[in-house]
This record gives structure tokens, C-alpha cells and sequence, in this order.
């Protein structure tokens, strides 16, 4: 039996290049296609059940369709779990209207009020009265049984809520858990100590949209909480389990090979990789 998670993306919501950004990261990214990245994402696979599915569905969800069907050609999806709707998060869901894959009754798993959002606004209120999608909310903090060796967790966490609100997921596998963390405000905020959680995963995939507050120059940063990159590091500093950053902004030097990089990986911790992937 073979149960995994694989990373689909590692970028904040706007992929790399961001539109409309020139700045020497953007730039590169068009120039060389190796450089660009993927909004965040994950894949699940249960080879023993044959089946598959996608935390998130993002801008960038035809192509990370596509390579999860290429990683596991004999597990086609069964769901799509959503974290939060914020646009990296739930805009792919398009892509299984009749436009598209024209889905028939593909599970869309979420909270009841991202539910309560998604059939009462167009065009995502088409997806569900065509039936492209079957909304299925779930119980925040009650274990969601995907098959038999799989399971996830909602867990509430603190973030911008203009549209839902916003869930990381704990992932239980027949050997290892992970924890996916992809958007939060400040781990001060949250009611769960991030050492403890971290802790109680083999893996942990955490928010770090900004290595730094002076990465947007004339940017309000009190109106896109994210924790630092150095805060989470001190935080967890000599944790056993394994953390790797995601969810990096176009800005975010620690996407290329820099002192910043160096850094993070003298503390033990790593960056995140479009393909890299957990037995669990």
C-alpha cells in the first residue's frame, strides 16, 4: 500500500512571475520556464484505493491535474478539498464546469460557510446546480475518512475571512502525518501552539509568504498578515519533525539561491519543491 502527499506548487496566490511584477525575480521567471512556480498546492494518493485528490483548487489547477494524473495515472480524482476561498484557493473549480472537464458530480470538500458562499455566487452557484460539483461541508476538527488508510482533519486557523473562513488540514496516513498550513495570520494569534503541532506531525508545510516586512515597498503589510519567515524559525528552532516553507510571494528570496536560503537551511529547515513528495 502506498499512501502519499505531493507538493503541486509552493507560490502565494499569484504564481511566479506575478502579473503585471518586473521585478528581477518576475523578469527571470519569464525568461527561463524552470524558474516559475505553481500557486500552492497538494496532491493525495492512495494507490491501494485508486484513487486521488487535490487540496486547493488554484489558478494554476488544469496543469496540476495534469501532473497528478502523470504521477499516478491508475488514481483518478475523487474530491477536491478546499483550505479557504481566497483566490489561489478556489478559483480552479472552474475548470470542472462544462466549459472544461465538465465533472459529474465531483465532491468539493469545505466548511459550511465557504458551501454557503460557493452556491450563492455565480459562476460557482452553475458548477453546483449543473452538477459539476456536489458541495459536501465538513465538521471543523472531526477526521474526514478519504479511504481507508486516509484521512484529514480541519483545523481552524486565524485569516483574512471576507468570503469563509480559513482551515489548515491535519493528513493521516498509515505511517506518518503531515500537517498543511498554507495561509495564516500570525502563529501569536492562533490558539494552538505551532511548536506542539508541528510536533505531533512527521511533516509540517507552513506559510511563508514574506521573508521580510520591507519586501512591498508602499504596501500596507497590517492588511496581508502572514508570519516572517524568522518568526516561524524561532519558534520552531530544533524541532525533530521536518518543516518546509511554502506558499512564497513572487518576492520572497528564499525562491532562489540566496544568503536568505543559506540561512534557512544552518537553522534545519528547508523551502519547499514543485514534485517533492511524503509516504505517509
Amino acid at each position: 500500500m502506498s499512501v502519499e502527499a505531493v507538493l503541486l506548487g509552493i507560490a502565494q496566490d499569484a504564481g511566479v512571475p506575478q502579473i503585471g511584477c518586473d521585478c528581477p525575480a518576475c523578469a527571470a521567471a519569464r525568461a527561463d520556464s524552470r524558474l516559475r512556480q505553481r500557486t500552492v498546492s497538494v496532491g493525495l494518493i492512495d494507490t491501494e484505493a485508486r484513487a486521488s485528490w487535490i487540496v486547493d483548487a488554484t489558478p494554476d489547477f488544469r496543469e496540476q491535474y495534469d501532473a497528478l494524473r502523470a504521477l499516478a495515472p491508475g488514481c483518478p480524482l475523487q474530491g477536491v478539498l478546499l483550505t479557504h476561498i481566497h483566490i489561489g484557493h478556489y478559483l480552479g473549480l472552474t475548470q470542472l464546469g462544462k466549459e472544461a472537464l465538465n465533472a459529474r458530480g465531483m465532491p468539493a470538500l469545505c466548511s459550511p460557510r465557504a458551501a454557503e458562499f460557493l452556491k450563492s455566487n455565480g459562476p460557482w452557484s452553475q458548477l453546483v446546480g449543473n452538477g459539476n460539483i456536489s458541495l459536501s461541508a465538513w465538521t471543523t476538527g472531526a477526521p474526514i475518512a478519504l479511504s481507508p488508510a486516509l484521512a484529514v482533519t480541519p483545523v481552524p486557523v486565524p485569516h483574512r475571512a471576507e468570503f469563509s473562513d480559513t482551515v489548515a488540514f491535519s493528513i493521516a496516513g498509515p505511517h506518518q502525518r503531515l500537517f498543511y498550513c498554507p495561509d495564516i495570520d500570525r502563529w501569536e494569534a492562533w490558539e494552538q501552539d505551532i511548536r506542539a503541532v508541528v510536533g505531533a506531525h512527521n511533516v509540517s508545510l507552513l506559510d511563508a509568504t514574506f521573508f521580510s516586512g520591507a519586501e512591498l515597498p508602499g504596501r500596507d503589510m497590517s492588511k496581508i498578515p502572514h508570519p516572517l519567515v524568522g518568526d516561524t524559525v524561532a519558534r520552531l528552532r530544533g524541532t525533530a519533525a521536518e518543516v518546509a516553507l511554502i506558499h512564497l510571494n513572487h518576492s520572497n528570496p528564499l525562491l532562489r539561491d540566496t544568503p536568505e536560503r543559506a540561512w534557512l537551511r544552518e537553522q534545519g529547515f528547508g523551502v519547499g519543491a514543485q514534485g517533492q513528495a511524503w509516504r505517509l
